[in-house]
């Protein structure tokens, strides 16, 4: 790949751009490129330039491009049938879900539904926790009791839907939708007594809050800067949960499906402590770039709340998607890519400190989820600079950028991004 500054858009990128601000609503800004194919973990642009993707589509493209069992997969069951409607059952879908259950080490009686976003697993999640909010003895009207209520973390992502919106923390884009989802409030990320405050206000009578239905995390705040919680605290979490008949739904909508080195986050040790959630949601990599997402309920008492009608979606666990996370999660079995996040995550975290620029601070995540803390806050100008000389990454904060290469990634490509990384100016303007 050539290091050369591609400091203008070529023609091809300039028409498409062009075309695209005159039909696209102004909701994700001016692309950076507009990308034509790829292979492996690299992409080409419409004017053929090529570029190392470090970051998948958003952690998405588990395989990376134009893996053949993906792409034999999905051909294959296209040329079956691609939709049939939830009036009917696939062998795909089923068969998913199974998998998804066992991956996730859930009890016997867990189940899933299936959507076709990270939004859509958590308001699937959420909607399940008003619905077992209704059967705590402090929410009943009998009793002067007082509608549950769910606690979401600050700082936290889980969608942009009206539901996972109101339990997002980021007050730019809720404030412009106020009011949203009513009874969902937010304790200070990493804060035990702050937490355990927001337990304590339940209570019957005038000054009482209804009680807590559920807590909501990430175990890995990805778009707050890939900031782990920390086990300690997701084991009060736990806790507090269980003293008080809550729930716990674990968002793996960006850390699952061996992102961070395992299946699942929650089932790292130095994540999550070891702790078992009651609900876990998924989507990103699960379909290796196929829209899927879902949620896991852990245990049949849990997972039956949900009734024919009560929830849905027509396009949710249709067979070309099923087929899709299948291979996915295949691959991901047969290459031994959970043992490659691990270890590419590794070299890619400790090459970075290595490379000695002293622009980078220090690196923090999991596997193949990790970020760096810069000197000043210059990420959109160093994420432009490593686009301009061949490698994908995201700013994902000021002071910071992230990094979510597909789990099919070398050790050569880690070498070739260190490369660029080594190269970055230190005297970028701030963003």
């Amino acid at each position: 790949m050539s290091t050369e500054a591609k400091e203008t858009l070529g023609a091809e990128d300039s028409k498409w751009l062009g075309e695209y601000s005159q039909v696209h609503m102004n909701v994700f800004g001016t692309p950076l490129r507009v990308m034509d194919h790829g292979q492996g973990a690299h992409v080409w642009d419409v004017d053929g330039n090529e570029y190392l993707d470090f970051l998948a589509g958003i952690a998405v493209n588990s395989l990376g491009y134009a893996h053949p069992k993906w792409v034999k997969a999905v051909a294959d069951q296209a040329a079956k049938v691609a939709h049939i409607s939830n009036y009917f059952a696939s062998e795909p879908q089923i068969e998913l879900a199974a998998k998804l259950v066992k991956l996730a080490g859930a009890p016997e009686g867990s189940k899933v539904y299936f959507g076709n976003s990270g939004a859509e697993g958590n308001e699937a999640a959420l909607k399940l926790a008003k619905l077992y909010g209704r059967t705590l003895p402090g929410a009943l009207p009998a009793v002067g009791g007082k509608p549950a209520r769910i606690i979401a973390m600050t700082h936290g992502f889980h969608g942009r839907t009206m539901g996972a919106l109101s339990a997002t923390w980021k007050p730019g884009i809720r404030k412009p939708y106020d009011p949203l989802v009513p009874n969902i409030e937010f304790v200070r990320a990493g804060d035990k007594v702050a937490l355990h405050d927001a337990f304590a206000q339940t209570g019957i009578g005038h000054y009482g809050k209804g009680p807590v239905a559920a807590v909501i995390l990430e175990l890995i705040q990805g778009e707050a800067g890939v900031k782990p919680l920390g086990a300690d605290y997701v084991k009060f979490v736990r806790e507090m949960c269980d003293i008080n008949h809550a729930l716990l739904i674990i968002d793996e909508v960006q850390t699952g499906i061996g992102r961070t080195g395992s299946w699942f986050a929650f089932q790292r040790e130095d994540l999550s402590g070891g702790i078992t959630p009651d609900m876990v949601t998924f989507a990103k990599g699960v379909a290796g770039g196929f829209p899927m997402g879902g949620m896991i309920a852990f245990g049949e008492k849990l997972a039956s709340l949900f009734t024919p009608g009560s929830h849905g979606s027509t396009f949710a666990g249709n067979p070309l998607g099923a087929a899709a996370g299948l291979a996915t999660l295949s691959a991901i079995e047969d290459e031994h890519l959970i043992a490659n996040a691990e270890e590419r995550g590794k070299q890619l975290r400790e090459g970075i400190m290595a490379t000695g620029n002293p622009l980078y601070v220090s690196v923090r995540g999991r596997g193949l989820l990790d970020a760096v803390e810069l000197k000043h806050p210059c990420a959109h100008a160093v994420m432009n600079y490593c686009l301009e000389h061949g490698l994908i990454v995201n700013a994902v904060a000021p002071d910071a950028l992230r990094f979510a290469p597909p789990l099919i990634v070398t050790a050569e490509d880690v070498d070739q991004a260190l490369a660029v990384l080594k190269s970055v100016p230190t005297d970028l303007p701030n963003d």
